[in-house]
């Protein structure tokens, strides 16, 4: 494992490192692990140019939610130096009309002083499975998002409302992509996910059961082994 390619990890809307937390702890001793907070810029594309000057000359790249479409994007700007992606809880297609404006009733909450609001209905708790831990998961979304602030959830709620549709990539993806896949997951449905894992020429879908939108942080264990498991797969596809 001595020359184990970093990864690099994108959270979602306002999330920040701890999304990823239990994966950093657990896949850490093998490899170098690099977050990538995509808070600069208000389009899936300005956000990924951003991210670009700090990333490794060759890496494989996890993205959740919004953090998966700028994984999308960053294999379009340069697919030799990603090595193989995991997308969690990704909607690659763009966001419809109605969601849409929805989405702009919760950026006039965050712009009004109630971030905390927004982010109640943006993640709702029936995103998350009902398990004893929900309480705890959900003040930690809370927490990271006041954190990141009201500026940050304006220029990512636009992203997500002006998301380009990436299908035309995603079959030219030739690396091994995994999807996972909270069993629960209301915010992104199962058969979206599974139709992202289908379009990629060499992409599996894994589902984890006991979980919803937010699987790295319900079903840690579950996650983190899938993940290693996939790092450590076959490399040649072609």
């Amino acid at each position: 494992m001595a020359f184990a390619e970093p990864l690099v990890l994108i959270p979602g809307l306002m999330a920040d490192a701890r999304l990823f937390l239990p994966q950093m702890v657990q896949l850490g001793a093998d490899r170098a692990m690099q977050i990538a907070l995509p808070t600069k810029g208000e389009t899936v594309e300005q956000m990924s140019e951003a991210i670009l000057p700090g990333l490794p000359e060759k890496f494989a790249l996890l993205g959740h939610g919004l953090g998966g479409d700028i994984a999308l994007d960053l294999i379009r700007r340069i697919p030799d130096r990603v090595s193989r992606v995991v997308l969690m809880a990704t909607d690659p297609l763009a966001e419809p009309p109605q969601t849409a404006a929805a989405r702009e009733a919760r950026i006039v909450a965050a712009k009004s002083g109630r971030l905390a609001e927004a982010m109640r209905q943006e993640i709702p708790a029936a995103a998350i499975v009902e398990a004893p831990w929900r309480d705890e998961i959900m003040a930690l979304v809370q927490d990271m998002a006041l954190g990141l602030g009201e500026g940050v959830f304006i220029r990512q709620s636009r992203a997500l409302q002006r998301r380009p549709d990436q299908q035309k990539t995603m079959r030219r993806v030739k690396l091994p992509v995994l999807v996972i896949a909270g069993e629960s997951d209301t915010l992104v449905p199962m058969r979206r996910q599974e139709f992202t894992a289908n379009l990629m020429p060499y992409g599996k879908l894994l589902v984890i059961e006991g979980a919803g939108h937010l699987a790295s942080l319900e079903q840690p264990e579950a996650v983190s082994e899938a993940i290693a498991a996939f790092l450590a797969g076959p490399m040649m596809l072609r």
